[in-house]
């Protein structure tokens, strides 16, 4: 890249107009180009055409011109043949938790631009839970670094969660004031998911949000939305109202059609994205420009086995959309949605020089990704190097427990003189309006666990403060049958304290204690000793290391896992499924259609019991 222009890592006003100045000159061919890549055919995703023997010319990370191949007069330092291959846009990610794949963004980048993903949507409120002061130094690190994927990050507006919630980071309208104001890489607003807090102006969290909203208006960012459970005509329009842009969380074709018609931007993602394809077509869907596909959370061993954005496509192919629209709706429509136009969505001038070049559209077979303008896989290995990225403290030490807990952390105290307490219950994805009660045994003055009846222990542990502050309740078909084992990760959307659920509480206390050890992760208790451990060293919820590594640890864990008798109780959730349990990570949320849930304990919940649509409170046990 000519020296004397700017590096062109972060979008910034000025730089962007020196590389667009220069861009103009070498499109006229008054300034020689880097490159120019001739393919066999180029879709354009603004009509849905293809155009045969195209060239696109690069200058820099960017393009300067595309047109038939031999048409460009200017000078070209280096051609590149590619006429065997057919040229669609970068993928890109409308919404996505890069924190759920469990790898730095670095490592994140190597693993999925091979699968085309090439820019990126980060739904940040996952890091920012964990440091929220740092989460957009945090995002632009390794893109500075020389990372070829661009991350457009989204300041979360759930941080907290709720009001009933503390730790890391809390937003409001300065918070998003500054970072819009700060790096025109940042988008907007992410996923505004408290619905109850957006409409009721009682509730505590009320003008906070409307802070960050106001924030995102006066800045031209985009509000995301999370609508999960939204069903009722009158919510959908209250919603659309508000102000959010859109809803990820549909899952039936009635429902997105109900949301469609009131201006949602409607991002699938893939556990329902079949259903919903199929359905829209039958029901003669024309138009799907107000459509994306959207991956929201995936890990890194489900993307080595499936694929990235790559594998949404697909599976929207498979379900019978053609391959164009497919291509149309993780290109143009999100960039187009997100105001990312200039920068990303198509093979156009003045854009990032990102192409996938396919040997076969139909199936959506990747032979080359190129990003930032030079080519950065081949087949589906990255071929570059991975930037060395050292995280520094606020990023790696950020389990802040500074005791060993022990079982009495973990004991439920019954009342003197008790033989048995009434218990409330819960259940994973437990969306019903009350909470469940049963008679429990007390041993020792203890309300002890009923595994007969799939009844466990559940537990939050603040990771923030550095007291240890524990929470700690009885849920239903959740933990291990198995005596004297524990279950541990610091990744528990979307506070992200340490959960910890347990058949002794002395295991409970060993498990939270070799996070303490790891600084993150996953941690397995079996028989007074720590069987598998896995290590989130970055934010309690990353690590910097190859992919391969990780998953490694999760297969070991999932190995001694398969040991375990796990308890289980269906719900009303497609993806809470007996085993191991993995989802327990997402049990944890507080947004809407979640009621009673279990947090840290915080002034306005001392038990840490608290319905979050209504602000009510609740003794464990009574």
């Amino acid at each position: 890249m000519n020296a004397s222009l700017p590096a062109d890592l972060l979008i910034n006003g000025a730089d962007e107009v020196r590389i667009r100045q220069n861009l103009a000159l070498v499109a006229l061919g008054k300034r020689p180009a880097d490159r120019a890549v001739r393919v066999g055919r180029l879709l354009d995703v603004h009509g849905r055409n293809w155009h045969d023997d195209q060239e696109v010319v690069m200058a820099g990370r960017r393009i300067a011109w595309v047109g038939a191949a031999g048409a460009y007069r200017g000078e070209v330092r280096e051609r590149i043949d590619r006429r065997e291959l057919s040229a669609v846009p970068g993928f890109g990610e409308v919404h996505k938790h890069i924190e759920s794949s469990h790898l730095t963004p670095e490592y994140e980048a190597a693993l999925v631009l091979p699968h085309g993903n090439t820019w990126t949507c980060e739904a940040s409120h996952e890091f920012s839970n964990v440091n929220g002061p740092r989460n957009l130094e945090f995002w632009t690190m390794a893109r500075l670094a020389g990372s070829p994927m661009k991350i457009f990050p989204l300041p979360g507006s759930a941080v907290p969660p709720t009001a009933y919630e503390w730790g890391g980071g809390h937003f409001g309208y300065d918070e998003q004031q500054e970072f819009l104001r700060q790096q025109l890489m940042v988008a907007g607003l992410d996923e505004v998911m408290d619905w109850p807090a957006v409409w009721n102006p009682e509730n505590p969290s009320y003008e906070r949000l409307w802070g960050m909203i106001r924030a995102t208006f006066e800045q031209r960012g985009v509000v995301e939305g999370h609508a999960a459970g939204m069903r009722a005509i009158d919510d959908i329009n209250a919603f659309a109202a508000a102000g959010m842009a859109s809803d990820h969380e549909a899952w039936t074709v009635a429902e997105v059609q109900d949301k469609l018609r009131r201006g949602l931007f409607m991002e699938i993602r893939p556990h329902s994205l079949p259903d919903i394809i199929k359905g829209l077509l039958e029901a003669g869907q024309q138009d799907w420009s107000q459509f994306a596909l959207c991956t929201d959370d995936r890990s890194c061993s489900d993307t080595m086995k499936q694929g990235a954005t790559d594998y949404n496509v697909r599976l929207a192919i498979e379900s019978g959309l053609a391959p164009e629209i497919a291509i149309q709706l993780v290109t143009i429509n999100p960039a187009r949605h997100m105001r990312l136009t200039p920068w990303v969505g198509s093979i156009a001038p003045g854009r990032f020089a990102d192409l996938v070049l396919l040997d076969n559209v139909q199936t959506l077979s990747i032979a080359e990704v190129w990003a930032d303008g030079e080519q950065v896989s081949e087949g589906k290995q990255f071929i570059k190097p991975v930037p060395s990225v050292d995280w520094p403290d606020w990023a790696t030490q950020t389990v802040n427990i500074g005791r060993e807990l022990t079982a009495a952390d973990f004991a439920i105290v019954a009342e003197p003189g008790r033989s048995t307490m009434q218990a409330a219950i819960l259940r994973p994805f437990h969306w019903a309006d009350e909470f469940i009660t049963m008679e429990l045994p007390v041993r020792d003055g203890l309300v002890q666990r009923d595994p007969e009846r799939n009844v466990t222990k559940f537990a939050i542990v603040d990771r923030f403060s550095g007291e240890g502050k524990t929470s700690k309740m009885f849920w239903l078909g959740t933990g291990p049958k198995t005596p004297d084992v524990a279950l541990a990760c610091s990744m528990g959307h979307d506070k992200h304290n340490i959960w910890v659920v347990g058949s002794s509480d002395a295991a409970m206390a060993m498990a939270v204690n070799a996070l303490r050890q790891t600084q993150g992760g996953w941690a397995l208790v079996r028989d007074n000793a720590v069987v598998a451990t896995v290590r989130y060293e970055v934010g309690g919820l990353m690590t910097c290391r190859p992919p391969e590594e990780l998953d490694a640890e999760m297969q070991e864990l999932y190995r001694h896992g398969e040991t375990v008798e796990w308890m289980f109780e269906p719900t009303f959730s497609p993806r809470w499924w007996p085993g191991f349990p993995e989802r327990l990570a997402f049990a944890t949320l507080t947004c809407a259609p979640w009621r009673w849930v279990l947090v840290a304990p915080s002034p306005l919940a001392p038990e840490g019991f608290v319905n979050v649509a209504t602000g009510q409170t609740h003794p464990i046990v009574w």
